[in-house]
């Protein structure tokens, strides 16, 4: 453990930075084994409207798929595109051999359902992990689906760190379809880094910090800064925080900075291992659409490779 300013020891920090550089150099050398083979493995993100967050997001998928060698295909459309366009984009792209993993960034514009357009990416090819087949998947533990990047990322960060998952006490502050919901479906299933006892709060959980102070291991995504005090831990938890919140600081270049949904200056002394924001999950979550992109391309080139073996099967 590391030590304060006043001699008081501090929770070990979980370099998700460091770990995903680790996933993502090992990635390059799996995407150079594919291309040697004729499968260059290829991510199409589609980009619909100009939010700022969604764009530097964009971008470092963009630089992430360019240093693995992987095809990175950028869609950007106007905020005015319709839904009927924009399915008709991801139609195109189901049909594109090419590519082996669609994203469609999120937040869409109002005029555009998502749940309509996630259903309309072949499950194949759905390297986010939300369309309901591989949801359905991961709840009862199929392992040719792909769980969503965030949640897997997570898992991932346990595992690199050390942190034994079996029979403890894990709870999860939000219960959204992106994180909280596939974190316990990923927590439940009976492999490396989890077998764990699960609880999900959110905002009508009554004494949240009941449910916190016994946690062995606590993940925050909840999406609120600073959520969890001090006073809602025990000694030697592992902290997981998954919240990226912007609070004003005048103090800052861009006239604010990023917290986690865990203070973590106070919470850091208590715990036996945390995450930072920035650099803690964040760039896990890139990681892990990486790792689902190439592990895509590797199934497309069997599925293609068995049925070539069928068809010769039958010309002989």
């Amino acid at each position: 453990m590391d030590r304060g300013s006043h001699g008081e020891e501090l929770g070990r920090i979980i370099d998700g930075a460091a770990i995903a550089r680790r996933i993502r150099d090992k990635l390059a050398g799996e995407v150079e084994a594919l291309a040697a083979s004729g499968v260059v493995p290829g991510l199409a993100v589609i980009l619909v409207g100009d939010d700022p967050a969604s764009a530097v997001y964009v971008a470092s998928k963009e630089r992430a798929c360019a240093e693995a060698g992987m095809n990175g295909l950028t869609i950007r459309l106007p905020a005015t595109t319709t839904q009927r366009d924009l399915l008709d984009q991801v139609r195109a792209l189901n049909d594109d051999p090419s590519i082996h993993g669609i994203l469609v960034q999120m937040p869409l514009p109002k005029q555009i359902d998502p749940d309509t357009v996630i259903r309309a990416i072949d499950p194949t090819k759905d390297v986010d992990g939300f369309h309901p087949i591989n949801v359905g998947k991961l709840l009862i533990g199929e392992e040719d689906g792909f769980a969503p990047c965030t949640p897997a990322g997570v898992q991932e960060l346990l595992v690199q760190s050390g942190v034994n998952t079996l029979g403890k006490d894990i709870v999860l502050i939000g219960r959204s379809n992106i994180v909280g919901k596939p974190m316990a479906a990923l927590l439940l299933q009976d492999h490396l880094g989890a077998n764990a006892t699960v609880t999900i709060c959110h905002r009508y959980t009554r004494d949240l910090a009941a449910h916190t102070r016994r946690a062995d291991i606590l993940i925050a995504a909840a999406g609120r800064p600073k959520l969890v005090t001090a006073d809602m831990v025990k000694q030697g938890v592992v902290v997981i925080d998954v919240g990226i919140n912007r609070v004003s600081d005048a103090s800052a270049p861009k006239g604010y900075r990023l917290v986690g949904d865990v203070d973590f200056d106070a919470v850091r002394p208590l715990a036996s291992q945390i995450t930072p924001v920035p650099k803690g999950v964040g760039p896990m979550t890139i990681a892990m659409l990486m790792k689902n992109t190439v592990r895509a391309a590797a199934m497309h080139a069997a599925r293609v490779s068995a049925l070539r073996g069928v068809a010769i099967g039958e010309m002989a």
